[in-house]
Formats: C-alpha cells, sequence, structure tokens
C-alpha cells in the first residue's frame, strides 16, 4: 500500500456534522476543519463493516450475517454479526434497501471508510507505464489533444467516465492578428504556440484607419509571443505609457481592447467527457437505470458539471466526491475522484477525473487518476 494524500471532502464539511447525518461521536483521522469526528469502532465492528462495504463495491449488492460468517477471518456466529449490524445501522454507516436484505453501505458510510480504512493500493511500473504511454500516444503537442487522450484512458481503466476540465489561459501564443469584416468590427485571430486557431470579434473604435489593424497587430506581436493570455494582458498593461507614446490613440485601445476580449473569453472553462457508455454497463436493476439516466443529465448540465470539478483544485492531493455531498448528484448517486494538474509554472490550470456509481473501485481508481495528473502536468511543464 502506498500513502497517498487524499482529501475528505464530507457531507458535514460544508458546515453539517456527523451528528446531523446520526452518526455517534469518536476519532477519526483527516476530519474537515470545524465538524466532529464521525464514529469510533472497536475491531470486531471495524471488520464486519470493512467486509459490506468490500463487498458492495465488488458486488453492488447487499450481504447478509451468513455470508459475512464466512467472509470474516473472526470466529463469529451469525447472530453476533447481526448485533453489530443493528448497531453500525443506528449510527447511519448501513441500511437494509428491502424488508429481510443484508445490508449495503450508505453514503455515509462509505465517505467513512473512503476516509478512514481505505487502502489505497500502488500502481505498478508497468501500469506507471501503460498510463504513460496512452497519455502520450496521440504524439500532439495541443493541449485539447492530451487532455481528450487522458480523459479516454481512465473512462477505459475505471469502466467509468472519464472527465477532465480546464481554461484556455494557459495556451502559450505565436501570433495574433486584426482582420476587418465592416467599418464596425474586427476578427482578431489568435495562434497558440501548440497549432490551435481561435477567433474573436471585436467592436472597432469609430474612425479607425485601416494602418490601424497592421500597427496594432505589429505591436502585438513584438511583445506577446511565448506568453499565455494572461501573461499577455500583464504585459500591456506594465507597457501602457509605452503604448500611449508610440501608437496613436485609437490604435492604443485597439490594443488593449483586443487583448482584454481574448483573455476575457480564454477564461472560459473547458469540459471533456469520454466513456459515458461505459455507465450502461452491468446495470442490475431497473433503479440502477434511472439512476444513470440522472447522471448523463448531470454530465448534459455542463456549468454545474465544471463548478464541481473546479472544487478540485482546492488544494493538493485527489479529491473524492461521494453522492449527494454535492447538489450536482443527489439524484443519481454517483461519485467523482479528481487531482488537479499544472502547468510549466505551477499553476494548477485544470483537472482530470472519473465519474461513476458510488461502488467505484476506489483503492483502484485513486492512483490512477492521481498518477495521471501527474503525467499531464509533467507533458505541460515540458511544453
Amino acid at each position: 500500500m502506498t500513502a497517498m494524500n487524499v482529501t475528505p471532502r464530507g457531507a458535514w464539511a460544508a458546515g453539517g456534522s456527523p451528528s446531523d447525518a446520526g452518526a455517534a461521536s469518536g476519532t477519526r483521522a483527516g476530519t474537515p476543519e470545524g465538524s466532529r469526528p464521525i464514529v469510533e469502532l472497536n475491531e470486531r465492528s471495524r471488520e464486519i463493516f470493512r467486509q459490506i462495504v468490500e463487498s458492495y463495491l465488488a458486488t453492488g449488492e447487499p450481504v447478509g450475517s451468513r455470508n459475512l460468517s464466512r467472509m470474516l477471518p473472526l470466529q463469529l456466529s451469525p447472530a453476533s454479526i447481526r448485533n453489530v449490524m443493528a448497531d453500525l445501522e443506528a449510527t447511519g454507516l448501513i441500511y437494509a434497501p428491502h424488508t429481510s436484505a443484508g445490508r449495503m453501505p450508505t453514503e455515509l458510510g462509505l465517505r467513512f471508510f473512503v476516509d478512514a480504512l481505505l487502502e489505497i493500493g500502488d500502481l505498478t511500473a508497468e501500469e506507471r507505464a501503460n498510463i504513460e504511454s496512452q497519455v502520450r500516444a496521440t504524439g500532439s503537442t495541443s493541449l485539447e489533444g492530451v487532455l481528450a487522450q487522458a480523459t479516454t484512458l481512465l473512462s477505459g481503466l475505471s469502466r467509468g467516465a472519464g472527465v477532465v476540465v480546464t481554461t484556455k489561459q494557459n495556451l502559450r501564443l505565436k501570433h495574433i492578428e486584426f482582420v476587418r469584416l465592416d467599418p464596425g468590427r474586427a476578427l482578431v485571430v489568435l495562434v497558440a504556440e501548440d497549432g490551435s486557431v481561435e477567433n474573436r470579434l471585436l467592436d472597432l473604435p469609430q474612425g479607425l484607419p485601416a494602418s490601424a489593424l497592421t500597427e496594432a497587430s505589429n505591436f502585438l506581436n513584438a511583445c506577446i509571443r511565448g506568453r499565455t493570455l494572461s501573461e499577455a494582458r500583464e504585459e500591456i498593461a506594465r507597457r501602457r505609457e509605452e503604448i500611449a507614446r508610440e501608437l496613436d490613440a485609437l490604435t492604443a485601445r485597439l490594443v488593449e481592447a483586443g487583448v482584454a476580449m481574448s483573455v476575457g473569453q480564454a477564461e472560459e472553462r473547458r469540459l471533456i467527457v469520454r466513456g459515458q457508455a461505459n455507465l450502461l454497463e452491468d446495470l442490475k436493476a431497473a433503479e440502477d437505470l434511472e439512476r444513470i439516466r440522472l447522471l448523463f443529465a448531470d454530465l448534459e448540465a455542463q456549468k454545474d458539471m465544471i463548478d464541481l470539478l473546479s472544487r478540485a483544485e482546492e488544494g493538493e492531493g485527489v479529491r473524492i466526491f461521494i453522492g449527494s455531498e454535492n447538489k450536482l448528484f443527489s439524484m443519481s448517486g454517483s461519485s467523482m475522484i479528481a487531482a488537479p494538474f499544472r502547468d510549466s509554472s505551477q499553476q494548477i490550470v485544470g483537472v482530470v477525473g472519473v465519474i461513476g456509481p458510488t461502488r467505484l473501485n476506489y483503492a483502484r481508481i485513486v492512483p490512477m487518476v492521481d498518477y495521471t495528473a501527474q503525467v499531464v502536468s509533467r507533458l505541460l511543464e515540458g511544453r
């Protein structure tokens, strides 16, 4: 097993408390600041709870006391196990989905398991090499190509949906040009070092001569080449006095307006989702199909998805979001595992992750997501 920075995101981290969710008091490592510990289990209760969760993660089915008695390393009768299960149910960690059924973990129970009991496996050298080679497989130097490949890889490895969100802010510019469309409008053409091209519509100042477009393009290309759009904005602000001396007032306005518009649109976030079809596999009941239908609706809500992924940028390490801990998945009962990646200046510029049912194989997927984020960061650092 390996140590990894996995940040807890419990339902109580945003202002609730364990007691609100029906949990008993106790101690737990890594409890979010401002919340109380969730529960303390003795060895027997902990082992029974672990087996219930691990069985659920493997099969998606409830497990009963008779089957548990065969799984446990402890010698306990089904009656003794039922007593412990009743205590675990009273704390809100497990529940019975049907009368006379076995028990399954609640979302609170899954959160406790992830934060306190989950043992995260390390990737083998072969698995690391496989992830690295597949992320690099496109041979693409474009950020879009690298991220699309990373999400496709994660969806295949996890059998969930691979997701990534990033800004256009980290693209480095190679060339900028103004092309007049009519007396009042021009097209700003941005060419990035990775070969991608983006266009923006820009309103022109009244009375702007045709030569001003060429003059503005030449000035910008002399001072923004190799810079990101945010760096270009800072450079133009720093050289404002120089612009006023070298360019007439209308051309200077054009320079600042062109950069301001480009940066504003570049700050929009892009969402890439791959592998939604994986979520249709292994459906066990009609309610599973309804849950997936709701999850697909969640994935279509791009703004909400982007907002949720952006929360994974808050701090270091892998973040795990479970079910109704966030509004987006409150109906579909899904989970997300996500990790941030960085550019060459060590700034967080996006998040890569996996979305699937709450019975994701957390121990296996957490290190995959973490290592994929590291590979993407290294690729961006080398560009």
